[in-house]
């Protein structure tokens, strides 16, 4: 069970790339909570894909010398769903679908690549801790990241920022 949630049903073992996988992965889920609940639906699906992924990360790397394999992508889930939370937000706020935000999936989904590759500041010292909660919490803050860039961007391609 461990192996499975850490790998979001085995899609960390794709190559190359399992992260990228595991964000690309993370993105019909995301679509399919928010059908289901909302942004609540939304916010509940990154609450157990961190406390879940954080317990199986530590499951799957207990006496290994690798403290963060690639083929765990559970973080890269938590992470993108932090992404397109915004986008939850904004379509149920407005009575939008969703998927007409298009241009904020795509900006959400390389925004939180972004980060999670370029690893700036807290994204680093969290990915530096080389224990399963910094395996969570580096894409957990890349995810957040991410989240402010998709709301200023939608903030300028709105004109809310061009008075």
């Amino acid at each position: 069970m461990n192996r499975l949630v850490a790998t979001f049903f085995y899609v960390g073992l794709l190559r190359p790339a399992p992260g990228t996988w595991g964000s690309l992965a993370a993105l019909p889920v995301g679509w399919a909570l928010h059908l289901a609940g909302g942004t609540v639906a939304l916010a509940l699906g990154i609450a157990a894909a961190f406390f879940g992924g954080w317990a199986a990360t530590r499951a799957r790397t207990a006496g290994s010398a690798d403290k963060d394999p690639s083929e765990i992508v559970i973080d890269e889930v938590a992470g993108q769903w932090i992404a397109i939370l915004p986008l939850s937000l904004g379509a149920m706020r407005t009575g939008a679908d969703i998927l007409a935000l298009w241009p904020g999936w795509v900006a959400a989904f390389l925004l939180f690549r972004l980060f999670d590759i370029w690893k700036p500041g807290p994204v680093g010292w969290a990915d530096r801790r080389g224990d399963p909660l910094g395996v969570m919490l580096d894409d957990v803050i890349a995810g957040i990241f991410a989240a402010l860039g998709v709301v200023v961007l939608a903030a300028i391609a709105h004109g809310v920022m061009l008075a």
